[in-house]
């Protein structure tokens, strides 16, 4: 699936996810969000009001978690982090932090917690909607989204998030990650 036609087909799986919720990997290190405010005030060298603009999105992500709650399940995502930690994922895990404070679940885990999955190359960014919807998330080499690749094998999507269940499980915890490693980072140069 291509751009549109993906995110549309991802919003209406996503509100007729079941148990046992979403499940997110992220493993790629850099990526590009141009739609994002924040950013492209990162990219264009602007911290604080990339942070500022993170802050501000607050309340839009607490009443989106409140409202994931009310269709009856959450959202577990789990974040590779590789050091040093780009530019980009400095950036970001600011936002999973906040994501995590406003009703996500996020953790973090090292490389070296996924190498026995790697065997073939590097994981892909994958997103389980229950046990019956998976989405593999594809970017160009640059790391700008292209769209996603959509399965309904359920063993497969099990198969999927039972791996990304046993990651978050031997994952730390977002806040006390990001305070030991991230917090006292300096600023980034545009990424």
């Amino acid at each position: 699936m291509v751009g549109d036609i993906y995110h549309e087909e991802f919003g209406k799986d996503l509100w007729r996810t079941g148990a046992p919720g979403l499940w997110k990997l992220e493993r790629r290190q850099t990526f590009q969000e141009p739609y994002s405010e924040s950013w492209t005030a990162f990219r264009n060298g602007d911290w604080e009001e990339a942070l500022r603009l993170h802050e501000a999105r607050r309340a839009s992500l607490q009443d989106t978690y409140r409202k994931i709650v009310e269709h009856g399940f959450s959202t577990w995502w789990v974040r590779v982090v590789e050091k040093p930690i780009t530019p980009y994922l400095q950036w970001e895990l600011h936002l999973l932090r906040l994501r995590n404070q406003c009703g996500d679940h996020v953790r973090a885990v090292r490389p070296e917690q996924v190498e026995w999955f790697e065997r073939d190359g590097p994981l892909p960014e994958v997103v389980t909607l229950g046990t019956d919807v998976m989405y593999e998330i594809v970017y160009d080499e640059n790391g700008l989204p292209q769209g996603g690749v959509r399965f309904t094998d359920q063993a497969r999507v099990v198969r999927t998030q039972e791996r990304i269940q046993e990651l978050f499980t031997a994952g730390e915890d977002m806040e006390t990650f990001f305070e030991r490693e991230v917090a006292g980072l300096a600023p980034p140069s545009g990424g």
